[in-house]
């Protein structure tokens, strides 16, 4: 899969340096960004197939858990193209102030 938008994740990292347990959740993202690339993900099924504690919501859109839940990673994935879109990375008290299937 070619994942984009990978500078969202990065800015939160560099503006939170510091912050208890993000050294932690910083290299689960690491990790799932490697997979993700490898990843050939046809439909949703394949995803939660590969993850399956991830969501799949409308719109495209498939939440990721990273560090045990205490981060939300939110794609759009364009199966038919091959391509995952970040659309927003922070904490879990965050991601419930937003609506994950419009970001």
């Amino acid at each position: 899969m070619l994942v984009v938008r990978t500078d969202i994740p990065k800015a939160y990292f560099a503006a939170n340096a510091g912050a208890k347990g993000l050294q932690a959740a910083e290299r689960q993202y690491q990790a799932w960004l490697t997979l993700a690339k490898a990843a050939t993900w046809s439909q949703p099924a394949d995803v939660t197939t590969a993850h399956p504690k991830a969501s799949i919501l409308k719109a495209g859109r498939t939440v990721f858990n990273i560090k045990s839940n205490s981060y939300r990673l939110v794609c759009k994935i364009n199966h038919p193209a091959a391509v995952v879109q970040i659309r927003f990375f922070g904490t879990h008290a965050a991601y419930d102030d937003i609506n994950a299937e419009t970001v």
